[in-house]
């Protein structure tokens, strides 16, 4: 069993060791085993090694009692990412067929005080599982996200319920307040697509999604989840970035009126060489679209996202083989 970095923190000043509760005589406990030559010796604490030492006892008994269920409490305590803990308070709570609302509210307030913690998040939802009951799950995870808005556990966990137990129907809304609250919550941009994605796109959603995420870029120009997005929509339906004029009119606009986010310009980038291949398909002359490709990617390469200047001189040979013309190059091989 491996236990991490314990914290005594949590427990009461008058709280007896296991070793001295005349209730556990009857146990023997079960040291840690780190061999003969442990390369690095951890100094637990007295609480720490007295709760695993009990707790390794009765699980290699396979003890199923109430005590059991407390010492998994404890043993919680101390260190809430043992899997090993939260595994075997399972086989207790469904053996002992303990009350789950409980258990809820239990883990409820373990993930409060652990909200990065993996394996809390995960009894949460077998809990829920086993309950069928998703109904609170929506809150809790809000309230998560109000303290953390990035918090990827809560949002795995939100998404989880709202897929599993079909709760999509409040959920662009409440998105909605988070983007209004702060246009660069990057969680917020994916939960939104999330939930189009599994709800259907037509060409109503597609047409209100685009004016929406096209208002919001106008705020925030150099925020790539707005852009990301954007992308993620025009993947839908035909899947080409210049399928709406609207959204080509818009990336021109914001060009040439002097913006230079690097968002902007690789959607650019790949916007001209769509329309290269398809003017050259159609018998019309393509040249415009490729100076603007190349000069896009120098842009870049050059100025504004220079920390990429290799990857931007390679998507420009690249375009160059893939159009089959070596073409001129200046002193920065563009």
């Amino acid at each position: 069993m491996s236990e991490g970095n314990s914290s005594d923190e949590d427990f009461p000043e008058e709280w007896i060791l296991y070793a001295d509760r005349e209730e556990w005589k009857d146990i023997q406990p079960l040291k840690q085993d780190d061999g003969e030559n442990p390369v690095v010796m951890i100094q637990y604490s007295e609480k720490f090694n007295d709760v695993y030492s009990y707790l390794r006892a009765v699980i290699s008994k396979q003890e199923i009692s109430h005590r059991a269920l407390k010492l998994t409490h404890d043993a919680a305590t101390l260190n809430a990412a043992n899997y090993t803990v939260w595994q075997y308070r399972r086989v207790l709570l469904k053996a002992l067929k303990c009350d789950l609302w409980d258990e809820l509210e239990y883990i409820d307030a373990k993930i409060q005080d652990n909200p990065k913690n993996y394996q809390v998040w995960h009894h949460r939802r077998v809990i829920v599982e086993w309950l069928n009951d998703a109904s609170g799950e929506l809150k809790m995870t809000e309230d998560i996200l109000t303290l953390d808005p990035k918090n990827y556990h809560a949002w795995q966990h939100r998404q989880w319920a709202i897929k599993t137990f079909d709760l999509f129907d409040d959920e662009l809304s409440y998105v909605d307040r988070l983007i209004s609250e702060d246009l660069r919550n990057n969680s917020a941009w994916n939960e939104r697509f999330f939930v189009l994605k599994h709800t259907g796109f037509n060409a109503e959603v597609l047409e209100r999604e685009i004016q929406y995420v096209i208002t919001r870029i106008r705020l925030v120009k150099n925020n790539e989840s707005p852009w990301n997005f954007l992308r993620g929509l025009l993947q839908q339906g035909e899947g080409k970035l210049g399928q709406f004029p609207e959204v080509v009119e818009f990336c021109e606009e914001l060009y040439d009126s002097g913006i230079r986010s690097p968002y902007l310009l690789a959607f650019l980038v790949d916007l001209y060489e769509e329309q290269y291949f398809e003017a050259k398909q159609a018998g019309r002359d393509p040249e415009g679209f490729k100076g603007k490709v190349l000069e896009m990617c120098e842009s870049l390469a050059a100025q504004h996202d220079q920390i990429r200047c290799a990857y931007w001189r390679y998507i420009a040979e690249n375009f160059k083989r893939k159009i089959g013309g070596e073409g001129e190059t200046n002193q920065n091989g563009i």
